[in-house]
Order: structure tokens, then sequence, then C-alpha cells
């Protein structure tokens, strides 16, 4: 073999690992790529520079942390040291063993409050230290253990490529009713802010009131929006690991908890953001690991006194996931927020991966122990109109993520709803935003931009408006400063006095700040929090357990299929092979026959009530193909209706037992058939075609051949139906059952 013949067989055995993404043709490679850098030392949870745990305490003020002198402390150092740790405990706590702790963390007799007052006497070190000694199912089992608030819930986002406020009210409905407690909006034209916040304000108003909106923007904008009324939380006031990053990025922690305190002030719920790998991308992460860095972002957001975290990655979490173990970091990083008593938007809002297997198991990890947000945030919307960039699940996945709620009976926050709830919802929602667009002389959409919206899956279908007309909007809403009672008053004067009251009512909420409590959301109409609702997990049969109504709300996902289902859809068929074949019982079917006879055992339900193979082929077509292929192969058919049983060997030895031959052909009416011989043991047949979904009428035809073959005692080319891979039980299984049920309760005597 020569040397090019060599690469050439080298690269086409490489090309069975190719895989290709969904934007081009350019063999994927991210998900095999690691990064590694021993030269700048950092890593997930161990970097060239990460400080040893340690804190002395002198005359009552701390003198040194984590190795680090009074004298040296940086910004975030002080920071951390005056108002995160709790000095009255620190020396206790910092004291005992990282591994005792560690085993506390996972010990259901040490309740969560006493690991909670202990974590507000360790150091960011002492912290990462501690949970970087658990596995990724001792994290899981933690976390679940440590989340603040009892009841789990879930965040989405909102947006569009073209920030259409039609499209915005309608999603922002869908994402409603879907049960997101949270949704989140951002631009792709910065200007467009006040217009996608008017729109997504207005469409969460339909159908319910209580879900928590945030437009994300620059900070000082995005605050002034919260002012007018149209958002009712805010996550973005980012904190960093390193000085320099809060340098680079014109803050310090002073300046963010000044920000925090003003939202606050006027009833706005916020939590900061933070997460792994943010130094790194930003060049300042001095050597240290991605938890050391992070537990410090953890400190200084408790030590602001803010209710909550944006936490696991985030934007980063794609960088952090190269890394050898970012993963397992991401759920490490998440737990010492919940373990420093913080409401936890767990991230798993950018997509780490174009591999679905990776992206199901990053997931698995928060549903299954629950956490206050899930998705920071879920794309409610497709891919392709998420401004912040694909998220883990989009809404080509929402499915999928419904189902796995299902399949783990773990509450993912959401609830599946019907196509024409979903429709009237979407017509409400943009009714309702063009009214106060007219009312307010913002715009007059017409019936043609409506609808399209209305029945679009995404902006590719719809004729609405442009980026620059709502660049207009958007303008006209902040130079004439109008505010949510402007649009309450809009929804009033046209009509839409439920949505106007569920809009007043998240501004009553603003007045009272009620839900300025740990991890606070509003379901029916109450507030929910770490407060009234706390994570009092303990052990098997305590902390958050469905009830039996949300049991049934997680397992009503769309097209489910029922026995009645399969019969309604086989009726469909039924009059057309009326007129194909006849089926007429002619008497007991007898023994014995012509030395060429071959006996064709149908089930019991075929072409009564069943009528086509799970490939889509007529029933009497299949009959027709296998009587032709015996005639073919010099045989002569006899078709008997068996029905002492459905099992496709038993039809095919009761079958060949009747028949002159000795062979028969048994086959059931979802399309599995079998070959056998009179004196065979039941299972031990001559042919067998076990994959009725990929099976065409050529091979029955030549089954019905090799019948004929068999029969003149001769050794046929088995007939071989190549299945190319394809999972045909996770396809076919639940309605092979159910055909089954159906076969079976049709049994009586054979004719």
């Amino acid at each position: 073999m020569t040397t090019d013949d060599t690469l050439a067989a080298r690269q086409s055995g490489a090309n069975r690992w190719r895989r290709f993404d969904d934007w081009d043709n350019r063999p994927l490679r991210l998900d095999r790529f690691a990064v590694e850098d021993p030269e700048n030392g950092f890593s997930a949870f161990k970097g060239a520079c990460d400080p040893k745990p340690g804190l002395t305490i002198e005359n009552g003020r701390i003198s040194s942390m984590d190795g680090k002198p009074l004298a040296e402390f940086d910004m975030i150092d002080q920071f951390i040291a005056t108002h995160h740790l709790d000095v009255a405990i620190a020396a206790t706590a910092m004291d005992i063993p990282s591994q005792d702790i560690a085993r506390m963390l996972v010990d259901i007799a040490t309740p969560r409050e006493t690991l909670a007052k202990l974590a507000h006497g360790l150091t960011p070190a002492k912290l990462a230290e501690v949970v970087a000694q658990l596995s990724a199912v001792e994290l899981t089992f933690a976390f679940s253990k440590m989340r603040t608030r009892k009841s789990p819930g879930n965040q989405g986002h909102v947006t569009n490529a073209k920030d259409d406020p039609l499209q915005l009210a309608a999603d922002a409905a869908i994402a409603t009713a879907l049960g997101f407690d949270e949704i989140e909006t951002t631009m792709r034209v910065a200007r467009n802010a006040w217009s996608n916040a008017l729109a997504c304000a207005v469409g969460a108003a339909v159908g319910r009131w209580g879900t928590l909106f945030q437009c994300a923007s620059e900070e000082a904008e995005e605050l002034q929006i919260g002012l007018a009324g149209f958002t009712s939380y805010a996550e973005t006031v980012s904190v960093y690991g390193t000085e320099r990053a809060f340098i680079d990025g014109d803050d310090t922690p002073w300046s963010k908890a000044f920000l925090a305190s003003a939202y606050a002030s006027r009833g706005i719920k916020m939590r900061c953001t933070s997460g792994a790998a943010s130094e790194l991308l930003m060049g300042f992460h001095e050597a240290k690991s991605l938890l050391y860095l992070e537990a410090r972002c953890l400190c200084l957001q408790r030590a602001m006194g803010v209710q909550g975290t944006q936490n696991g990655g985030i934007d980063g979490a794609p960088l952090a996931s190269s890394i050898p173990g970012g993963v397992r970091e991401l759920m490490a990083e998440n737990l010492v927020a919940v373990w420093l008593d913080l409401e936890c938007a767990t991230g798993n809002d950018a997509r780490h991966s174009e591999s679905e297997i990776r992206v199901g198991a990053k997931i698995l990890p928060f549903l299954i122990a629950g956490s206050d947000l899930i998705c920071s945030g879920m794309g409610t919307i497709l891919k392709y109109d998420n401004s912040f960039n694909p998220s883990s699940f989009n809404g080509e996945e929402l499915e999928d993520f419904l189902v796995l709620q299902r399949d783990f009976e773990a509450d993912g926050g959401l609830t599946s709803i019907e196509d024409s709830s979903a429709l009237s919802l979407r017509r409400r929602a943009v009714d309702a935003l063009s009214a106060v667009l007219e009312e307010l002389g913002l715009g007059t959409p017409s019936e043609a931009m409506k609808q399209s919206v209305v029945v679009a899956s995404g902006s590719d279908e719809t004729r609405s408006y442009t980026p620059r007309e709502v660049a207009i909007i958007s303008d006209r809403i902040k130079q004439q400063n109008i505010t949510m009672i402007d649009v309450v008053k809009a929804l009033a004067r046209r009509g839409f006095r439920e949505e106007a009251q569920n809009v007043l009512n998240m501004l009553r909420l603003r007045v009272s700040g009620d839900y300025l409590q740990t991890a606070a959301v509003v379901r029916d109409g109450r507030i929910i929090s770490a407060v009234n609702q706390p994570n009092d997990y303990v052990g098997p049969g305590t902390g958050y357990r469905l009830s039996e109504q949300r049991q049934r709300e997680l397992a009503a996902i769309r097209d489910v299929l029922t026995r009645d289902e399969v019969l309604r859809a086989e009726a469909v068929f039924a009059a057309a092979e009326a007129k194909r074949i006849i089926y007429r019982a002619v008497g007991p079917a007898g023994q014995g026959g012509a030395a060429d006879e071959i006996v064709i055992g149908i089930s019991p339900a075929f072409g009564t009530k069943l009528y086509q193979t799970l490939a889509g082929h007529p029933l009497s077509a299949v009959l027709a193909a296998l009587c032709d292929g015996i005639r073919a192969g010099g045989g002569r058919p006899r078709v008997v209706r068996m029905v002492h049983t459905a099992d496709t060997s038993f039809l095919g030895l009761s079958a060949a037992r009747l028949a002159g031959s000795g062979i028969g052909i048994g086959i059931q009416a979802k399309g599995t058939a079998v070959i056998h011989q009179q004196d065979r043991l039941p299972h031990n047949n001559l042919e067998l075609f076990s994959n009725a979904p990929v099976t065409g009428l050529e091979h029955y035809r030549a089954l019905g051949e090799n019948a004929a073959a068999y029969a003149k005692q001769e050794m046929p080319q088995p007939i071989m139906v190549p299945t190319g891979g394809m999972a045909l039980g996770a396809r076919f299984h639940a309605r092979v059952a159910l055909i089954y049920s159906i076969e079976t309760g049709a049994r009586g005597r054979s004719t």
C-alpha cells in the first residue's frame, strides 16, 4: 500500500467520527476540544495560584484571609472580609476539616440551616476546597438538600430576530402559559429595549398574572425601564472574581452594591450574575481555578446583600465545559451559591455544546435535584430567534424537556399546553398589544401583520414590524415618558380589563416589596419564597414531592397515544380496504391438504380492526404479496384467521401444522411475519421479519417465495431487511403494545 493509499484509508476511517453542525457543513470538533494551558495555570478545580484556606482574627477583626495579610487585600478581599464573613463563627467554622464539612453536605441528618449558617464563616478558598471533594452524584444530592425554595421553577427567554413587538407579546403569553416563573428579553438592536419591554410586559399579562419580567439592556437604561414599571426583576448586575476584571469593566463591588440597592429601593427583585470562566474570557484569571474565582464572586454577592445569583457558567459555560472537569465545576459553583443561602438561577442558558447528549447530561442533575430556576433561561423561541444565542433548550427542544419531566417525574416548572389554547393566547396577546400601541399613538398594526404573528413559529414566517420601525416605537416610548400606568389605562380603555388588572397587580407588588424575599416567585396570586416555603429536605419522603395533580400535568404531554387513538387512526383506512378485499369466513380450518399447500395464518384483528402495517402498507396488499410469492415459488396459499393467539411465532407454527406441506406463514396486523415448520419449537422459526416499520411489499413477496421453497425441501437464501441503525423500538414500541392489546382482545376460534 502506498503512502497516499495509507493516508486515504486513515482519512476514510476518520470520517466515521466526523459530525457536522446545523449551520454549515464544516466538521464539528468543539465537543472533542479541551482547553489546557499549564503555563498560565488555569483549571476547573485547582489553579496554579489558588491559595490555601486560612483565616486569622485578631481583636475581633480579620487580619489575614486565605494566606493573604490584611495589607495585601485587594478590593474583593476587603469587601468579603468586611461584609460576608461572620467573625462570631468564622474561627470555629474554619477549624472544621473540609472533608467533614463535605460529608455534612451529603448527610441527611445535618439540617440545611446548620450548613447555611456555617457557610457564613467560611472563606472562598475553604468553600471551594469543600465542594471540590464531592463527586457529581454527591453534588447533585447536596444541591437538592441546600437549594433555598422548596418548589422548583424555571425562567425563559423571549426574543426574536426582528425585535418585533407583536411576536414578543405572543411568545411571552405562551411562555407564561407554559409555567415559566420569569421571562427575560434582550434586543438585536440596543435602542429597541423600551419597545421590547412594553411588548413582553403586556404579553406576560395574558392568561394569568404573576410572571416576573426582565429586559436585559445596558445597566443604566435597564434601571430606567424598571423605574417606569415595565420590568419586575433584574439580573444583569455582573460581578467578577479578580480585581482587574472589575476595573476593566469600570466597576467596583461598591458600585455594584449601589446598583443593587437602587433596584431594591424601587421594589424590583434583582440578583447578580457571575459564572465560571468569565475572568478567563476577559484575560484576568490570575492563574486561579474556575471554582475558587467563582467562590469569591458568590461570597461577594452575599456580602452585597442581594437575594440571589444567576450562576453556573452563563456566557462562559462553553469555555468552562471545554476544560477537564468543567461541567462538574459548574455544578459545584451552583452548590456554593445555594449553600450561601442565595436564590440560584442555575445557568443552563448558554448552549455549551452542539452535542445533544452533552446538553441533556448537563441539564439532568438540576432537573432531578430541583432548582429555584432550573434554566436562566430556556429559549422559549426557536434557536435563530434567541437573541441571547441558543440556550441549552430552545423551542425546538421544548417538548423534549417536557418529556424529561415526565420520564423522571421531576418538576422542571413547565406544563404542556394544547395547540388550540396556544393559538387563542397568541391572538389575545397580539390584540392587546395592538390596542396599547394604537391607544398611545405608537403604531397601528394591520390585520395581516397580526395574523402572520399568531400562526408563526418564528420571525422568518412573520410579515410584521421591521427593526427600524421598532426603533421608532421604542424611541417614542422613552421620549414620551410612557409608564406601565399608561399601559394599564390603555388596556382598560380598549376593553382588555383582565390584562389591565393583571398588569396592575404586578405594579402593586412593587409597592409592597414582598417579592424581594429570597427566591420569590408569584404563583396563583401568592408570593412563594425561601421565607414562607423553605426547602425542608432531610431525606426520603421530605422536601418537594409531586402532588397527584402535578403528576398528571407532567404526564399530559402532547401526542399521548392511547388504544382509542390507535383504533381511530386505523378506522380512517377501513373504507378503502373494504373496496380492495373482503374477508369471508367459510368455517373452521381443517388440517392437511396438498403437499404444496402453505397456510398463511393472519392475526385476530387483521383486516377487521387494523388495516395497515407499521410501514403503512395496506394489509390487503401485504396479503396479496405473500400469495403472489407463494404461487411464484410453485406453492398454493390458504389463508386462515387465527383467533386463539396473536403471537407471531404461534401464528406461524399453527399455520404450519394446518398446512399440507408442513410450512406456514404467520403474520400480525402490524406487519411482523414468520415462516415456520410444523415440527420445530415455537420460537425456532425458519425466517422472521421482526422490523415491520422497514419491511416493504417486495420483502413479503420474497418471503412467500421462500416459504414455497421450504415446502419443496429446498434451502433458499433468507430474506434480510436492513434497518439502517434506526431506533425502531423507541419510535414504534408504544404503538406496538397497543396494537397487540387490540389483537389479543379479538381472540376466539380459528376460521
